[in-house]
């Protein structure tokens, strides 16, 4: 089916995304046959038949008006559409579901994680260390509050931070280290905790591809300071836009509530100017209908976590023999990942040369939609820009915003393989499929392989 081509562009806008062994050695592949599907056919690249003809995929985000609107339809006829009681409720039940004592809801994960760092102190001089693989969202938080952002590089194997290298990072101006469990795939929170400790640091977790994940069956966004979630179109549970703080420190999430509401006192009715600001705030509230929102998809959200989960392992167990397929590796103690995006390395020289484009391309012409995922965060213009901002020629020495040095104490060679050379990403939605699915992915990875030389020939 040639004419089904999912270019990175329209995956990405499709699904919302801004910010995802075989069993016989390659030798054997030519004569596999998958569900009825002979491998060794032509490609759909090359104008054969796609493996996915005629079949679609689960639609994201998921909304069933019998069972979800009413909610909905009982703030809209309250006529009270700011902050109230649904909001209240949902962080509620948000704390409780992420295993936290507390929650506030903000605009959206990218607040979320400048809230928290602003509540913990962070601000302009000091420097917090934070892997380059992410969404640049986790970077702005930090920019908003002035500080520094300072680049650990990724273990390729797990895609996380690499946390062998963050001491080495750490200076007398470090203040917080942000990890980000990315793709849903937790982060060495003991190592990292246990560095924390050591050198006094903050450490405010970006969880926000990764609800409900665990490790020692503790769930992330727990472990430090403080954890921040996204509700994002794209992400497992989708709202729109939004974001939520959970921390078991009362005082703390009273000062983040207090921020949210233009720095009025926790207990104060929203927006009543005669309750006196305590200190700098902003308004960045949540909307009652948002939370209903939220509260709805809450009711299928551990069901989807399972079968997502279920699928992925799955699909690792048919894909992680291939020569040239590196599935992801979860870090020390994981008992659940949650998978906003499945994700493995590829490895061209076993696929006779064919590039990761050419390889990724294959994979959508037989309706497998695939992306090669984000690009290094550590070199890209806006950190130039922002260095020649009047705050940071300001605060910084001269020495810190020369960019050139920036770039070379920033480097991460790591990352840069992942993400240039690498990265294969699979979006979530993919997960809640059937099993017949997860076959459909698998057999078009045997495909490209076993015709890979065909495809490199005809498209270079």
């Amino acid at each position: 089916m040639s004419s089904q081509k999912y270019s990175r562009r329209a995956f990405i806008r499709k699904n919302g995304l801004g910010g995802l062994g075989l069993l016989a050695a390659s030798s054997l592949l030519s004569n596999t046959i998958i569900d009825g599907t002979n491998i060794k056919g032509r490609p759909a690249i090359l104008d054969g038949s796609a493996i996915r003809k005629g079949k679609t995929w689960p639609d994201w985000p998921i909304w069933n008006p019998e069972t979800d609107s009413s909610r909905i339809d009982a703030v809209l006829k309250s006529g009270v559409w700011s902050r109230a009681t649904v909001v209240s409720e949902f962080e509620k039940k948000w704390a409780e579901t992420v295993g936290a004592r507390r929650c506030v809801t903000v605009v959206n994960g990218t607040n979320a994680l400048t809230v928290a760092l602003n509540q913990l102190g962070v601000t302009v001089g000091d420097e917090v260390l934070v892997p380059p693989y992410t969404f640049i969202g986790t970077i702005v938080a930090i920019i908003n509050n002035g500080a520094m952002p300072v680049f650990v590089d990724t273990n390729r194997e797990t895609f996380q931070i690499d946390v062998s290298k963050i001491e080495a990072k750490i200076t007398s101006r470090t203040k917080a280290i942000l990890p980000v469990h990315v793709l849903g795939l937790p982060a060495d929170m003991s190592a990292i905790m246990t560095i924390a400790r050591k050198h006094n640091l903050f450490v405010i977790e970006d969880a926000c591809q990764a609800p409900l994940a665990e490790i020692n069956n503790q769930q992330v966004g727990t472990f430090g300071n403080a954890g921040c979630y996204s509700f994002q179109n794209s992400k497992n549970l989708p709202v729109g836009e939004g974001g939520a703080i959970v921390s078991n420190n009362e005082n703390f999430i009273d000062k983040c509530y207090s921020y949210h509401n233009f720095g009025y006192p926790y207990g104060s009715v929203t927006g009543a100017p005669d309750a006196g600001a305590l200190r700098q705030g902003n308004k960045l509230r949540w909307t009652e209908y948002q939370a209903a929102i939220g509260l709805a998809q809450l009711v299928r959200f551990q069901e989807q976590t399972n079968l997502r989960n279920t699928n992925a392992a799955y699909l690792r167990s048919k894909i992680e023999s291939l020569p040239g397929i590196i599935p992801y590796k979860l870090s020390p103690g994981v008992t659940r990942p949650t998978f906003h995006l499945f994700a493995f390395r590829y490895q061209k020289e076993a696929f006779g040369g064919l590039s990761r484009t050419g390889f990724i391309n294959a994979l959508n012409a037989e309706g497998i939609p695939a992306s090669a995922g984000y690009t290094p965060l550590n070199t890209q213009p806006y950190l130039s820009e922002v260095f020649q901002s009047s705050l940071y020629k300001k605060v910084y020495p001269k020495k810190m915003l020369n960019i050139q040095s920036y770039n070379s104490n920033n480097h991460c060679p790591e990352n840069d393989i992942l993400c240039n050379e690498e990265a294969v990403w699979m979006f979530q939605n993919l997960l809640l499929g059937n099993r017949s699915d997860m076959d459909d992915i698998a057999a078009a990875i045997e495909k490209t392989h076993a015709n890979a030389e065909q495809i490199k020939k005809s498209i270079g």
